[in-house]
């Protein structure tokens, strides 16, 4: 039975929901990334971006952030996490690429989940693991509208009920069993977003440029 994954990074590793076609579901989690994705799969999605420019910014970012806004960050570099901290960075950017051209604290805090998965990935790895964003997923299945942020009850409220509709019914009782995971709250959430993206996704952002590893730089939804 073909089997979908969706995984999101966390303070201390790698969330995994999974999905399949006769709607069996569940979730798990690792501090690497090499076990869940050695789960059978006829597809993954993860959110985290594959495919790095050397500098400037991503043209599926741009596009995606067009449509919902700032909770897509910007300036994934593949150089990234070859800076001391993130003022060294943002010196070094705003000197060769301009003012502004910089990298955001919550990019910053990612960069080891970025190199991650970088280092896993190619582009034959890339026919079956894509990269994804939860915030174009849910604008997706709320019929191409920007719900409320997700740190409000509201938000949270309607996001969990978009999954539950795509048949992610064990999520609000996965949500009181995540306690001593250390996996947080919206994590699950967004990995189960990106799972329902692996099983149902047809759509995206970008995808006609590559990096200088042969990746495409794009973003499903």
């Amino acid at each position: 039975m073909p089997n979908y994954l969706g995984l999101d990074g966390f303070r201390h590793g790698w969330v995994v929901a999974w999905i399949d076609d006769r709607g069996d579901h569940g979730f798990d989690y690792s501090p690497g990334l090499a076990r869940l994705l050695a789960m059978p799969h006829a597809r993954a999605m993860i959110d985290m971006p594959i495919g790095l420019k050397p500098s400037g910014y991503r043209a599926c970012d741009l596009r995606a952030r067009e449509l919902v806004g700032p909770a897509v960050f910007l300036g994934a570099r593949r150089d990234l996490w070859t800076f001391t901290d993130i003022a060294a960075a943002n010196r070094h950017y705003w000197e060769h690429e301009g003012r502004g051209r910089g990298v955001s604290a919550q990019l910053w805090n990612i960069r080891d989940k970025i190199r991650d998965v970088d280092e896993i990935m190619t582009p034959a790895r890339q026919v079956t693991i894509g990269e994804a964003h939860p915030e174009l997923i849910f604008w997706n299945l709320a019929g191409q509208v920007r719900l409320d942020s997700k740190t409000t009850a509201r938000g949270r409220e309607r996001r969990i009920g978009l999954l539950v509709n795509r048949g992610f019914t064990k999520l609000p009782k996965w949500l009181t069993q995540r306690h001593g995971t250390r996996i947080g709250r919206d994590d699950l959430i967004d990995a189960c977003a990106c799972a329902a993206a692996a099983r149902d996704s047809t759509q995206r952002v970008g995808g006609d440029a590559v990096d200088p590893r042969g990746l495409r730089m794009e973003i499903n939804y």
